[in-house]
């Protein structure tokens, strides 16, 4: 059973969100919250394994509330998925840099949200290649820019810090695989030894730790 919390100051919102996880068998919603401040202490006291969060709130708003959430070590575990009615690079690049592990459009046909629920809690990214492309294209032209190579950088292997590299790239397993001509297994298993190594939530948390430590220019 994933359980799920629902962050949204719109109660419309929250009840449309709510009956759509009481349909299904594996999703059980735990927690709601109408803004940051109690969506932090819900979180806490409830300690789900997805959390929906809307990002313009009055007070604490959803990006600091990720942040809060994702910074509290007894919360290691929980996944925090961005919703927001608009794609918006600087969104996007906030959410990852706070810890969240995926982005979602609140306007997103209701099997696109349950499936971007159990992706994330699977251990994966719900970030699209051409979305993170963007992302770090923004993020590489911004300048100058403070490099903070993760402690552990030395631990991988050649191979898997060009690995990294392209996931920092915004490439799938499959790309990945057809840059290095080697499987698309091997590719995979090329970026499940990295996010080990790096203590890594997901492939979103890759992609920041490559652009932190220059691996992506």
């Amino acid at each position: 059973m994933i359980t799920v919390a629902v962050v949204d100051d719109q109660d419309l919102v929250r009840r449309g969100l709510r009956s759509l996880l009481e349909d299904e068998d594996d999703l059980d919603l735990v927690a709601e919250a109408a803004d940051g401040l109690d969506a932090i202490a819900v979180v806490r006291r409830a300690r789900p394994d997805v959390v929906l969060m809307d990002i313009r709130m009055p007070g604490v708003d959803g990006l600091e509330a990720t942040r809060r959430i994702m910074a509290d070590p007894t919360l290691e575990s929980t996944r925090v998925i961005v919703l927001t009615t608009f794609e918006v690079d600087e969104y996007v690049l906030d959410a990852l840099r706070f810890g969240a592990s995926g982005f979602l459009l609140k306007d997103a046909p209701p099997d696109d949200i349950l499936a971007a629920i159990r992706v994330v809690h699977d251990g994966q990214a719900l970030l699209s290649p051409s979305v993170t492309r963007r992302v770090v294209r923004q993020l590489v032209e911004r300048k100058p820019r403070l490099l903070r190579p993760h402690p552990q950088l030395s631990d991988l292997t050649a191979r898997e810090r060009e690995v990294v590299a392209l996931v920092g790239r915004g490439l799938s397993n499959a790309e990945i695989a057809a840059e290095l001509v080697v499987s698309t297994a091997t590719a995979r298993t090329h970026v499940s030894r990295a996010m080990i190594k790096l203590a890594a939530r997901d492939r979103a948390q890759l992609v920041v730790f490559a652009y932190q430590s220059g691996l992506v220019d």
